[in-house]
């Protein structure tokens, strides 16, 4: 009989997998409190009751943590990245007026290490409890070879569901409308090739402190929707403002008209000596420059909306023309 060879001996270990499915079962119930899914989690696929919408309309939304990824692991920031892996699509999905009900995440390794893996799904758990979302389940790779030893692959998953006549309508966006921006936590999770190009030139003028002060976790943005709802404002539009900045993702939604915004200096940090070396208007193009959300709504809605958070700025109304975007 020829040499046999087993799968672990191959580099993939079925059983020390199977054991980390049962360690993030534990870990991710703490998602099933206001929404449970419809039937036992750990089958081949997870349900979700929507018996409760009249009209209901489900929107997906899917990102990963970029190369932002690269200094998480680096500082052994590990939570930090399964927050941003949520953020990056929850947000998405809250631009609609929905909200999200479930969350997959997809995990790709060299070899599998238990540790740091519960602690990127902690993170996931984390934020998924904060915005009542359902970690319903996803995937662990294990691939020898293809997968660095030390680098993780993310990929996250997002599902959202929203009552048809509470969809947010970015075709109602009317000239005199106002854009109200809600802060950022941190540069987030896009513009990381920018930030560790700038980094890599000139390696002297940044610290492990510096770094860290960057790195904080993709902010969550249901407070500030659900403040809306609770203040009965219905948004014309929001956008969640990541790769390509305030002019890229706001064009999505202004419908060909125009503004004029002003955006205070963002003070976070190091970015500042980041944004040093970075021209004005790429900056603009790159990171959310302090902005993490924007918000339009009618006249008779800016005090309301100005009030749900700590912070909120009126950036300017919608008009004729081009989108301007600069400091002030």
């Amino acid at each position: 009989m020829a040499d046999q060879i087993s799968y672990k001996e191959a580099g993939v270990d079925i059983q020390a997998a199977a054991q980390l499915v049962g360690d993030i079962g534990e870990l991710r119930a703490r998602t099933e409190k206001k929404r449970k899914l419809f039937g036992a989690f750990g089958l081949f696929a997870a349900g979700f009751d929507l018996s409760a919408y009249s009209e209901p309309v489900i929107f997906t939304g899917c990102d990963g943590v970029g190369t932002k990824l690269e200094l998480l692991l680096e500082h052994d920031l590990l939570e930090t990245a399964g927050k941003d892996l949520v953020a990056m699509s929850v947000n998405d999905i809250l631009t609609t007026g929905a909200a999200p009900i479930m969350f997959l995440d997809y995990i790709g390794v060299g070899k599998l290490d238990k540790e740091k893996i519960s602690r990127v799904i902690t993170g996931v758990v984390d934020w998924c409890e904060a915005c009542d979302c359902v970690l319903a389940g996803g995937e662990t790779a294990e691939m020898p070879g293809l997968v660095a030893d030390g680098m993780i692959e993310l990929s996250g998953f997002g599902v959202g569901a929203a009552e048809k006549a509470d969809v947010v309508d970015p075709g109602t966006v009317s000239e005199g409308d106002v854009l109200i921006g809600y802060p950022s936590d941190g540069i987030h999770a896009n513009g990381w090739s920018l930030v560790r190009k700038v980094m890599a030139s000139f390696p002297d003028e940044f610290s492990a402190d510096d770094v860290i002060s960057m790195l904080a976790p993709t902010r969550l943005y249901h407070d500030v929707v659900q403040g809306l709802r609770d203040g009965g404002v219905k948004p014309r539009a929001m956008a969640h403002i990541t790769g390509g900045g305030l002019p890229e993702n706001l064009e999505r939604v202004l419908g060909g008209r125009g503004a004029d915004l002003q955006v205070p200096r963002w003070e976070l940090g190091a970015v500042q000596k980041m944004l040093a070396h970075v021209d004005e208007e790429e900056a603009f193009s790159t990171f959310n420059m302090g902005v993490g959300w924007v918000v339009i709504v009618a006249k008779q809605d800016v005090e309301s909306a100005m009030g749900v958070i700590p912070g909120a700025l009126r950036l300017g109304e919608v008009g004729a023309g081009n989108l301007r975007v600069r400091t002030v």
